[in-house]
């Protein structure tokens, strides 16, 4: 892996990071590949939006397909024909996901399968072990992900363990052309989270995440721990945000240096009915557009705004039809992946601040 920075505006940051699979323009969004599929459209599509890179999950794609499938493909970017780069989550996320079905030890997890209930463990080792299988660009350490809220001493002690299970990890990685990025835990304290990283430091990892946030705290909170770990997390190494994902939280991650997020709100919210524009969200049900021969935003060449109006996107979704479905993630792929381009450039052109404040006073944010 080669990080470089190629343009800083204030803490906000654009660069390129150079993978197996190719290379990402910086900051970039992830869409969520969690079966090894973006829900309801095809790779093909997945690329038309700009996606750059994809996330996939480990523990689920150990599930099913398993490592036996992917294995005889060659990796998952084989089994699922993308070309480009992919992360893997390490399935540290399911760690709280899953919290009523699972028993953490020091060893690792154990979970009942969301499938069949079965048993089924998963430590450090394993994790890494079915990455590697995987094949993925960057693999992510497995971690403890605790709730909200959650004591100081609780938090504390999670954090401490992902450390030692974040030094089990580096030491079992042994794929060369993967990287492998540490994960900041620690809830909702600073000084956890300060801790959290000089041990992630002091172990050496190829890029650094901020994880266990948007697990139900307030929005400030979230921000504030955002705000006060970015600045110390190593300049010359992708910074990561992991699960958060709301426009505005993008831009505010970018504001103070984030280059990597990954969220499900572009995709579900999509099958839901709610459209990103410009001009704020279009909630595509409404009957005021059952006679709309307008596209969902005149400013988008996604192949939903060029060919298709609102009052068929309605029909389609109001009479769930699959294709709606498609049509309207298309879209919501593409506002994200323009959002992160036109802060790309606005850095680059050093008026990201301009940039900032013509998108919160845009009718999204008003």
């Amino acid at each position: 892996m080669r990080f470089s920075i190629s343009a800083n505006d204030g803490a906000a940051r654009t660069g390129l990071l150079h993978l197996r699979h190719g290379s990402v323009a910086t900051p970039a969004f992830m869409p969520v590949g969690t079966l090894g599929s973006v829900k309801t459209v095809s790779p093909i599509e997945v690329r038309a939006s700009g996606a750059q890179i994809l996330l996939g999950n480990t523990f689920h794609l150990m599930l099913r397909p398993g490592p036996d499938v992917i294995r005889a493909h060659g990796n998952l970017n084989r089994f699922m024909d993308w070309d480009r780069p992919i992360l893997t989550d390490s399935g540290g996320f399911q760690v709280w996901s899953l919290a009523n079905s699972r028993d953490v030890e020091e060893a690792g997890v154990t979970f009942r399968s969301p499938i069949d209930g079965s048993s089924i463990f998963l430590g450090p080792e394993e994790s890494i072990s079915m990455q590697s299988v995987l094949d993925s660009d960057i693999a992510m350490v497995f971690d403890e992900c605790t709730a909200y809220p959650v004591s100081r001493d609780k938090a504390g002690a999670s954090m401490e363990r992902s450390m030692r299970w974040a030094r089990r990890c580096r030491d079992a990685h042994n794929n060369a052309g993967q990287c492998l990025f540490g994960i900041v835990q620690g809830g909702m304290h600073v000084d956890l989270r300060e801790i959290s990283l000089q041990s992630l430091v002091d172990i050496g990892f190829d890029g650094y995440a901020i994880g266990g946030l948007s697990v139900g705290e307030p929005k400030d909170l979230m921000l504030s721990i955002v705000e006060s770990i970015t600045p110390q997390m190593p300049v010359k190494c992708p910074r990561y945000l992991m699960g958060v994902g709301k426009p505005e939280d993008l831009v505010r991650g970018v504001m103070v240096g984030i280059d990597m997020f990954d969220c499900v709100i572009p995709t579900r919210n999509a099958r839901n009915g709610w459209l990103y524009t410009r001009s704020g969200i279009v909630k595509i049900r409404n009957s005021k557009y059952r006679m709309d021969l307008r596209p969902i935003d005149d400013s988008c060449v996604c192949l939903t705004c060029e060919r298709f109006s609102r009052a068929y996107l309605r029909h389609l979704v109001t009479s769930n039809e699959m294709l709606g479905l498609r049509l309207c993630t298309v879209h919501n792929l593409h506002y994200f992946q323009r959002l992160m381009a036109d802060m790309r450039e606005a850095i680059q052109k050093m008026k990201f601040s301009a940039f900032v404040q013509e998108f919160f006073d845009s009718p999204t944010h008003r």
